[in-house]
């Protein structure tokens, strides 16, 4: 199984307001993650899917790698805070007020789904399946005969 990831440092945003945005991504396939993106009213929004082509690109240049994009999800993707900048705001009566300009460090990790293999000419119900009434009115038949 190939991952990939791509990491983004210094981006302009807090990472709390990054952070509701990647939630919006996580665990989804990674073409429907950039239409979320694409139509996402958050400003942070489009850094997040440059770190996701990026960690996509990643996974291709990869050995191993099936050749399939469709097969790749969002595995991981969270948003640590980075350094703040602390610049001074004037105020009134001389005074002055601390602002902070915070900085978000994106990280996106991509993953292949592995393929399901199925068994040919298999027919056996799952387990825990429920029996159908003519199927158990057949098998009281078959106990009382």
């Amino acid at each position: 199984m190939i991952e990939a990831k791509a990491t983004a440092r210094y981006v302009r945003t807090s990472a709390q307001k990054a952070g509701l945005v990647l939630a919006l991504i996580r665990g989804k396939d990674v073409n429907h993650a950039l239409s979320t993106l694409k139509y996402t009213r958050k400003s942070i929004a489009a850094d997040v899917a440059k770190v996701l082509r990026s960690a996509i690109a990643n996974a291709q240049q990869k050995e191993g790698f099936s050749g399939d994009v469709d097969r790749l999800f969002v595995s991981h993707c969270f948003a640590n805070q980075g350094p703040s900048q602390k610049r001074v705001r004037p105020a009134p009566m001389g005074r002055a007020f601390r602002v902070l300009k915070r900085t978000a460090h994106l990280t996106v990790q991509v993953a292949e789904r592995p393929e399901k293999v199925v068994p040919v000419g298999d027919t056996a119900k799952p387990r825990g399946a429920r029996k159908t009434t003519a199927a158990k009115k057949a098998s009281t038949k078959k106990a009382k005969e």
